[in-house]
């Protein structure tokens, strides 16, 4: 009989699950590597990586990012398979290898190089990068470049970009597709203007108290004989991270600046959209993939994410962060992105009651798990199995996917960890007494830091629970337990009495305010510098006003605003104009 109830236990959570997931949520399931800075690190080992690259190769996506120690691919830019590599740098440092690397296709060969000051680092070649088949193309790339980044012409003409520095500017040059050595010399392509763009500011609150904002990360796109110079700034471990464009007339001609950022994501569970790169879906749409922002265990401690992006008929080009880190649908259809990829799910739980069954500290509370910060989180006491988090969502609601976010408390672990995993039991009930497994991973064989699972069908329920089975490393913790769907209620009234209230004396800066909705527990605001292109937004919890510093002293903003529950998005209100 025993045997009989769990094969009925197995056989519901196999059918809860979607055979082949439509969505994705931010920050995107990979096992990322437990790589520390030991300069910096002063509260233990942690998992982390940026500066990313994907590249569509022969139909399947590569992902190859900071200190990984190989890299990714997916064929469908969901279900992504690590493939373990060493770029190693000259000094054969294991914890610092192939960091911001740069990735160029040329014909039909995919090349990998790697951050470097010195003059003998290899570029690598492979037109099997899934089989891990890789050869020196060049033993010594003398060019060298810190932040590098390669793009081919239509022309066949081959171009390398570097730079990372808060004193010095981006550069581009010109390499021979034979030698590759450079041809001529490195030209001055482009610098941070932080007295005209707010944005440029360095410091969580662009207010470059200390130090001026670094420029990074080039990337450069071509669209519609126009050529998109993107870079990064201010800093990597805020909130403002953000990556930005510039439009010329050639690869190394000279840019002018969009005035505001392609990709910023400054509020939210995750924040940051900065240091990244753009590619095609196999239906030529546009995506951007990005560094977001941990920093808790140190400036460094980063996660990736993927957002979607196009050129409009402007051919302005554009980058959709609104409700970025919220289940968003993967390629495969013909969907404009400028209308938005995202489900409609709503985030259920937020800051709804929560029981645990132990607290390692008051430090680690278990309220951390669902306050929608990446940055706090609920620990345990132990890593033992058995332990487990409850939330409950306040009334019966429609759940359609669950994302289970771990943290790092006490992790042992140095470097990448293969064949390690994590298993878990996900139970939900109607009343908090009577429980169903919703999903069984306790024979679950993936490292998966930022579990994702998407209900074939969606299921009613009022409380969700998460039950420890294994770890890979340290306690039991949680930086967010996250359940999506829609509450079954009524969505929020639009915001009344929308403000922007733009200084005199620093035309970068604005203050706004507006009216709070009674049962709204966050709002999306929107700005651009045209009233038909509000392209950037800003997710706000628990306030009803803000302080934006990142426009552009230059030109005229417009802004709205709508209100978030778990029901749904209100209407937005009238666009505001600031002057």
């Amino acid at each position: 009989m025993k045997k009989l109830f769990f094969f009925f236990v197995f056989l519901f959570s196999i059918i809860s699950v979607s055979a082949q997931q439509k969505t994705y949520c931010n920050p995107i399931n990979i096992d990322y590597g437990y790589t520390p800075i030991p300069n910096f690190s002063t509260w233990g080992k942690h998992r982390a990586t940026a500066d990313p690259v994907i590249v569509n190769y022969k139909g399947d996506y590569y992902l190859f990012s900071t200190n990984q120690w190989g890299y990714w691919w997916s064929s469908d830019m969901n279900n992504w398979n690590f493939v373990s590599k060493k770029f190693l740098r000259p000094w054969h440092n294991v914890y610092d290898e192939l960091c911001a690397p740069g990735i160029g296709i040329v014909g039909d060969t995919m090349l990998v190089f790697g951050s470097t000051y010195s003059k003998n680092f290899t570029l690598w070649m492979s037109t099997d990068p899934k089989a891990n088949d890789w050869k020196p193309l060049v033993d010594s790339l003398d060019i060298g470049g810190w932040d590098p980044s390669f793009f081919t012409d239509d022309d066949g003409r081959f171009y390398m970009y570097n730079g990372s520095s808060n004193r010095w500017p981006l550069y581009g040059v010109e390499l021979d597709r034979k030698t590759f050595k450079p041809i001529g010399t490195r030209k001055e392509l482009f610098g941070l203007d932080s007295w005209r763009y707010g944005w440029h500011r360095f410091g969580e609150y662009m207010d470059d108290t200390f130090l001026d904002g670094f420029l990074e990360g080039a990337e450069m796109v071509k669209h519609n004989g126009k050529y998109y110079f993107q870079y990064a700034g201010p800093g990597t471990e805020f909130s403002g991270y953000a990556d930005g464009v510039a439009v010329g007339d050639g690869p190394l001609n000279y840019f002018q600046n969009q005035s505001d950022p392609l990709s910023m994501k400054a509020g939210g569970f995750a924040r940051g959209a900065g240091h990244g790169a753009t590619f095609q879906d196999n239906q030529k749409k546009y995506w951007h993939v990005s560094t977001m922002v941990v920093a808790v265990k140190n400036n460094f401690e980063r996660r990736l994410g993927i957002w979607p992006a196009g050129f409009d008929k402007d051919d302005v080009m554009y980058c959709n962060t609104a409700f970025g880190d919220y289940p968003h649908f993967l390629p495969g259809d013909m969907i404009d992105h400028k209308q938005s990829r995202f489900t409609g799910w709503m985030l259920l739980n937020y800051k709804k009651p929560v029981q645990v069954s132990s607290t390692l500290g008051s430090q680690y509370n278990a309220n951390n798990a669902v306050d929608e910060s990446i940055k706090t989180y609920w620990s345990a006491a132990s890593a033992n199995k058995g332990e487990w988090i409850q939330t409950d969502l306040g009334q019966t609601s429609t759940i359609n996917a669950v994302q289970i976010n771990y943290a790092d408390q006490d992790v042992s672990f140095l470097g990448k960890t293969l064949n390690e995993q994590h298993q878990y039991l996900l139970y939900y009930s109607l009343d908090g007494k009577k429980w169903n497994v919703l999903i069984d991973k306790s024979a679950n064989k993936k490292d998966v830091p930022h579990d994702y699972i998407e209900l074939e069908k969606p299921i009613q329920a009022r409380y969700i629970k998460l039950e420890n089975i294994h770890i890979p490393s340290g306690k039991f913790a949680i930086s967010g337990l996250r359940v999506f769907g829609n509450g079954n209620g009524t969505k929020p009234e639009a915001v009344k009495d929308f403000y922007v209230l733009r200084t005199e004396k620093d035309k970068r800066s604005a203050w706004l305010k507006w009216s709070p909705v009674d049962n709204a527990y966050a709002y999306n605001i929107y700005f651009g510098t045209d009233p038909d292109k509000l392209y950037n937004s800003i997710m706000v919890h628990d306030a009803n006003d803000y302080y934006y510093k990142g426009m552009d002293s230059k030109k005229t903003y417009y802004y709205k605003i709508e209100a978030i529950n778990e029901n749904g998005v209100s209407l937005s209100s009238k666009i505001t104009k600031a002057e």
